[in-house]
Order: structure tokens, then C-alpha cells, then sequence
């Protein structure tokens, strides 16, 4: 199990669990915002729709259905 953080809340997992995985379990949907507004959140899974952007470590546009959690991650969807 590793510990990190989205948004500012702390969150246990198993370690290797994806990101996307991980906030789905915590019941985060809203991955990020359209150019208009509108939530955006994964649809694929796989990595090619590129709805499951956030920011990882001060990092932007990381897909989150593509990386693994590990120990002290800090995840942004905003």
C-alpha cells in the first residue's frame, strides 16, 4: 500500500493501482475541464482518448489511466 495525494487529500492504495484507477475508487469523476467548461474524466482506459489528463508531481497533462501510483504522489485535477 502507498500513500499520496489528490487534490490535498490523502488517499491509501495499492501500490501499482493507476491513477485513474485510484480517484475513480475515491469517487473523484471530474479529472479535468473542456476548453468550455465541461467535466472530463477517463472513457478509454488505455490511454488513447486522452480524457484522463491531470498533473502529477507539478507535471500537466499526465494521463492518469497510464501511471501507477507510488508513495508520496501529488495528483491535481484542477
Amino acid at each position: 500500500m502507498v500513500k499520496l495525494r489528490c487534490d490535498g487529500v490523502e488517499m491509501v492504495v495499492a501500490e501499482g493501482t493507476s491513477v485513474a484507477a485510484a480517484l475513480l475508487g475515491a469517487g473523484v469523476s471530474r479529472f479535468r475541464s473542456s476548453v468550455t467548461g465541461e467535466p472530463r474524466g477517463p472513457l478509454c482506459g488505455m490511454g488513447v482518448c486522452m480524457e484522463c489528463r491531470v498533473t502529477i508531481d507539478g507535471v500537466g497533462h499526465r494521463l492518469a489511466c497510464q501511471t501507477p501510483c507510488r508513495a508520496g504522489m501529488e495528483v491535481m485535477t484542477t
